[in-house]
């Protein structure tokens, strides 16, 4: 796999669409740093490459999960422990929306 540089894919464009129609593939870079892919599919693999792809990303945040879960710990939560954070948050928010959606005065009386 070949990186190339986003200015290098705007003077070079024809040579490299001919290199990823043969095959390759590239990393395009912007300042630097991976900014995208280019890879050849044919039109009916399109979906099939992508499905691959987005499994492939929630996959790696799946384990960024896990590992900061067992950073913390707490990776060693009990269903009934996630149980009781959800409805104490739960019960927070609803409190506090029953104060918000309490009527103010428009005006102040005078005596």
């Amino acid at each position: 796999m070949d990186y190339i540089t986003v200015r290098e894919l705007r003077e070079r464009s024809g040579e490299v669409w001919q290199r990823v129609e043969a095959g390759e593939e590239f990393v395009v870079t912007r300042n630097g740093k991976p900014f995208a892919l280019l890879v050849h599919t044919d039109p009916q693999a399109v979906e099939d490459k992508l499905r691959a792809l987005r499994l492939a990303q929630m996959a790696a945040v799946v384990k960024r999960i896990q590992q900061a879960a067992l950073a913390n710990g707490s990776s060693g939560l009990t269903d009934a422990d996630i149980q009781t954070e959800i409805d104490a948050v739960r019960s927070a928010k609803r409190s506090t929306a029953a104060v918000a959606a309490e009527p103010k005065p428009r005006y102040a009386r005078r005596r």
